[in-house]
């Protein structure tokens, strides 16, 4: 049995007898004005950390989102987007789907604002998205990329790029690691369907995404998430996993390469006003300015002592310099 269906079979399992601990989020539920979570779409958030993000969700977007679990992040994204079909969820397994239909009618019953309307569910598959190229103004997934292999992540994130408007958002929450792990690992395909063996670094993940086109990516949080120990899992030391939230935009690549920002802030504290780098950059007397790696590589190229330039945080939520 091939990993992908052994990850039908989990998530099978999982909509049929809600499991709390099969994921384990590392951000706190969103909770907005007006908005009632119902307990069984809280039991089946079967995420690390969230993709909803309210500064992506202006104007009524159109939203994509693979991996449907129980329609917790469904709903949440039908909150900034009251619409028929603004709200489009994909899954390859029928029980999630049906699970999620369900939990709507729930939803309905405790929100006076929410339609199941606002939703529109379709079986499909992450590698061959049933959705129109250049429709959809923010996609998302959430504990779902991890699961696949290089060369059909490749494919899935070529896909969330098809479907993207120009400039629209791919959210997405994944486990990563920074730890090689041993083939047993790698290879143990409910493991990998359990997000905990298909895990990469965070510069590979990265790296991808900008080989696909995403001309700007924004590191938003980065969390511990888990442990793979000797004692229970196939390992020989205790391998550390983290839970890392990435946008990545569909701006043009620019020429130089893409903006990644990691954190990274400059203060410049010289005798004059400002600094003026004369490529689009410019620094206030001792403000603040978030900066992507990449513009941080040439301020620390000047070899100025009145710049300073702050180690990456992996987390940034905007005001930058590109």
């Amino acid at each position: 049995m091939s990993y992908l269906e052994v990850t039908k079979d989990v998530y099978k399992e999982a909509a049929l007898t809600p499991d709390i601990g099969l994921c384990c989020t590392t951000t706190p539920i969103w909770q907005f004005p007006g908005l009632k979570i119902p307990t069984i779409m809280q039991e089946m958030n079967y995420g690390c950390g969230s993709t909803v993000h309210p500064r992506d969700l202006v104007n009524n977007p159109k939203i994509l989102y693979v991996g449907v679990g129980g329609g917790m992040e469904l709903l949440q994204f039908s909150y900034f987007s009251r619409q028929k079909e603004g709200v489009i969820g994909i899954d390859v397994v029928d029980e999630m789907l049906e699970a999620s239909r369900k939990n709507f009618i729930l939803a309905e019953n405790q929100n006076d604002w929410f339609k199941s309307e606002y939703v529109t569910l379709k079986k499909g598959d992450a590698l061959n998205l049933p959705v129109k190229d250049g429709s959809i103004d923010v996609a998302a997934q959430n504990c779902l990329f991890n699961i696949f292999k290089l060369e059909e992540l490749k494919k899935a994130l070529e896909e969330m790029y098809r479907v993207l408007k120009p400039h629209g958002r791919l959210v997405m929450s994944d486990p990563t690691c920074e730890q090689p792990m041993n083939e047993t690992l790698r290879e143990d395909e409910r493991l990998r369907a359990l997000c905990l063996s298909g895990s990469i670094p965070l510069a590979a993940y990265v790296n991808m995404l900008t080989e696909v086109g995403f001309g700007t990516i924004e590191i938003r949080a980065r969390r511990p998430y888990r442990i793979l120990d000797p004692k229970h899992y196939p390992t020989e030391e205790s391998i550390y996993i983290e839970s890392v939230e990435v946008c990545a935009i569909k701006d043009p690549m620019p020429e130089d390469g893409p903006c990644v920002f990691t954190g990274k802030t400059a203060i410049y504290f010289g005798d004059d006003d400002l600094f003026d780098d004369k490529k689009g950059h410019i620094l206030l007397q001792n403000q603040p300015l978030a900066i992507c790696d990449k513009t941080a590589g040439v301020f620390t190229n000047l070899n100025r002592n009145d710049i300073f330039i702050s180690e990456s945080t992996f987390h940034y939520d905007g005001g930058g310099c590109c």
